[in-house]
């Protein structure tokens, strides 16, 4: 059984709180969401297999490497982009997919709009990243998606939550565990987390 996995470091609790500020500019706001995602995604990747080598430095050292499956990440467009500079710093040589959903105004329905991955994403340990799990709608709508495709290991990875889609994403995919920097209160009548941080897709991208 997954769970969800809160990030308390410190340094990940200072650059969220500066990002739920109103005043923090886009160029700011951009730059907290990539050093955020990169110090969640060094949490997420910690159970990662590893493997003795034996290389030759000043004398004959036995240390180890990454092993096993390959990693992809996966946006959510459009959020998730900004997400994803800060976790391909950790990791330059993983792939990237990219799957575009939004929800529809008043119902929260996931409709699926662009998909586009790698051929082997199904070999590959995947870790799907959006700015925020709200509803949980577009979250699910994805791993069901790659889960479809084949791919067999997945996690999720978040600046912020709320209570309503961690439940939500965790009844769906019970399977699949989360990595976020929090936990808020909860949903407003519209659909987002409150407190929050306001809608982290305008706010990285300049579009209020």
């Amino acid at each position: 059984m997954a769970g969800i996995h809160v990030v308390d470091h410190p340094l990940v609790q200072h650059k969220i709180s500066l990002m739920r500020d109103k005043m923090t500019g886009v160029k700011e706001f951009r730059e907290l969401t990539s050093e955020t995602a990169m110090l969640i995604c060094y949490e997420a990747t910690r159970d990662l297999p590893m493997k003795e080598i034996t290389i030759e430095t000043q004398g004959i050292a036995k240390t180890k490497v990454i092993s096993g499956r390959k990693l992809a990440f996966v946006p959510i467009l459009r959020a998730g982009l900004g997400l994803v500079d800060g976790v391909t710093s950790l990791i330059p040589a993983a792939k990237i997919g990219h799957i575009g959903i939004f929800c529809e105004p008043g119902t929260h329905d996931a409709v699926k709009y662009y998909s586009k991955m790698p051929d082997d994403i199904a070999e590959r340990e995947v870790i799907v990243v959006d700015a925020m799990l709200a509803t949980g709608t577009s979250a699910i709508a994805a791993i069901k998606d790659l889960k479809e495709m084949g791919v067999k290991s997945i996690k999720f990875l978040c600046i912020l939550a709320c209570p309503e889609g961690r439940d939500a994403l965790l009844a769906a995919h019970p399977d699949v565990d989360i990595y976020c920097g929090g936990v808020d209160e909860s949903l407003n009548e519209k659909g987002y987390i409150v407190p929050g941080l306001g809608d982290a897709g305008d706010r990285i991208f300049g579009t209020k």
